[in-house]
């Protein structure tokens, strides 16, 4: 007999969850059944045929006959949760057809739509008025081939000061809602969900936010900004920490110069309210490189370096951003400015220019 390699257990008063994370199962189990099982994960050979608990484990999977060997991982334990737990989303009728999938999705809508909805836009401090961003400006590259040439990773600025038109044709293209869309809508989109992006959406929920982050730019106080992109605003939400920036993105000092940079975060009350399975939160991810992936080539279209990193200590930017507690989460930082365009720093460089002693 052998103990199921796709469970982790979750104390909770007064028993403990199993939860099978293949096949989203979960069983509570109380004292009894819990000391049980802490003795079979000990020696699965005490298997007893006969003991209705442990035919109860074996039944519910939590044992298994045959040893189930799972694939090899190269990160730890919780990476493999996560990603095998957010697999295969569970369908109790699986449409045979496009009319029983558009009967099935269409329900789904219904029934989410009467529930009540989270909070669309971000709540403005009354403290701190929005402050209106210039309209985005036509962009003059030739072509989009020749931004995604242009477009690379640079880990070396000058700090120049960016115009503060070129903060609002950044935000507007890559968060902003497209006034330019506005015709291009149906009767199918439910009230208020009609905003659009340059970038998709999981479920046209629109998720993600953005914090500007301002250390250099024309005519903007420096420190941390939320973007309203319906107002295509900002409003002031803390100064710049006195530390470097390098202390709070993962001791990558070389963009302590940086003279902007964006904090996307994720609205995951909005992604929970239409989608149960956790498997939304890949969308979370995905979403956010688009937006990233939009911002870095807007930026290229205006003349500007980027740089990008998923490495930054989570508490302290919650913090700084106000949303410590909260339904929404950071998952990335991407910044721009002007560059020499080399990928690596100075002091890098100089390191691998080095002569071997």
């Amino acid at each position: 007999m052998h103990i199921n390699p796709y469970l982790f257990i979750l104390p909770r008063t007064p028993g403990q969850i199993v939860w099978n994370y293949k096949t989203h199962t979960q069983y509570e189990l109380d004292l009894t059944y819990s000391q049980r099982l802490a003795q079979l994960i000990n020696n699965p050979n005490t298997f007893e045929p006969h003991n209705i608990i442990d035919a109860h484990f074996l039944s519910a999977g939590i044992l298994t006959v045959s040893k189930i060997d799972s694939p090899p991982w190269g990160w730890d334990e919780l990476s493999k949760i996560y990603h095998i737990g957010t697999q295969n989303i569970p369908c109790e009728q699986l449409p045979q057809n496009i009319h029983e999938w558009s009967r099935q999705y269409l329900d789904h809508c219904n029934e989410v739509l009467n529930t009540p909805a989270p909070r669309l836009e971000r709540p403005v401090n009354q403290s701190e008025p929005l402050i209106a961003l210039p309209a985005s400006a036509a962009l003059t590259v030739a072509s989009l081939g020749n931004v995604l040439r242009l477009r690379k990773t640079c880990r070396s600025f000058t700090g120049t000061a960016i115009p503060l038109a070129d903060v609002g044709t950044l935000l507007y293209l890559s968060l902003g809602f497209l006034h330019d869309r506005n015709n291009d809508r149906d009767n199918s989109i439910a009230e208020g969900l009609g905003a659009r992006r340059s970038s998709p959406s999981g479920g046209g929920l629109n998720a993600c936010e953005g914090f500007l982050l301002a250390r250099n730019i024309e005519g903007l106080e420096s420190g941390l900004y939320a973007y309203h992109p319906a107002e295509h605003a900002l409003s002031r939400v803390n100064p710049l920490p006195e530390a470097a920036l390098g202390h709070l993105l993962a001791g990558q000092h070389f963009i302590n110069n940086l003279p902007l940079g964006l904090f996307i975060t994720a609205r995951f009350d909005k992604l929970w309210w239409k989608y149960e399975h956790s498997r939304a939160y890949r969308m979370a991810f995905v979403e956010a490189g688009h937006l990233s992936q939009t911002f870095q080539l807007v930026a290229t279209a205006l003349g500007l370096g980027t740089w990008l990193t998923g490495a930054f200590s989570d508490h302290q930017v919650e913090t700084l951003l106000k949303i410590e507690g909260s339904a929404e989460q950071p998952l990335f930082f991407v910044g721009c400015g002007a560059s020499d365009r080399q990928a690596m720093c100075r002091e890098m460089r100089d390191l691998l220019q080095e002569t071997p002693a």
